[in-house]
């Protein structure tokens, strides 16, 4: 038996007013689902959006803001072709990544800057 059990959630940072931008974003874009949360979190700000394995996306107001690039969500898709082809139809510039050739992954920025790769696993 380890310790830990598992992976449950990852939170970014962004400006005051990020909201709309991250439903387009996250919502729209990514086609993640908003998830309901606890109202001391909307007091605050924040957003949640749900992955389809049940971890989750948390989104909080942070001032001074400063996007993070180093420090950022790996997310899992299925077909990298899909996510660069959707991401060029949103024009949301993605940067497909060879170093850890064979696997295939790319890089994106969400509305604030903060740094999001995407990497496909069957």
């Amino acid at each position: 038996m380890t310790l830990l059990s598992g992976f449950d959630h990852m939170t970014i940072q962004a400006p005051h007013g990020y909201q709309s931008q991250a439903r387009a974003f996250f919502g729209t874009f990514l086609e993640l689902p908003e998830l309901a949360h606890p109202p001391v979190v909307t007091e605050r700000g924040g957003l949640w959006f749900g992955l389809l394995d049940g971890r989750q996306l948390h989104i909080a107001v942070c001032e001074p803001f400063a996007p993070l690039d180093i420090g950022h969500p790996a997310l899992r898709c299925t077909d990298l072709d899909a996510v660069l082809a959707r991401a060029a139809e949103y024009g949301v510039v993605a940067m497909p990544d060879t170093l850890l050739s064979p696997l295939r992954r790319a890089f994106l920025s969400d509305p604030w800057g903060n740094r999001l790769e995407i990497i496909e696993r069957p």
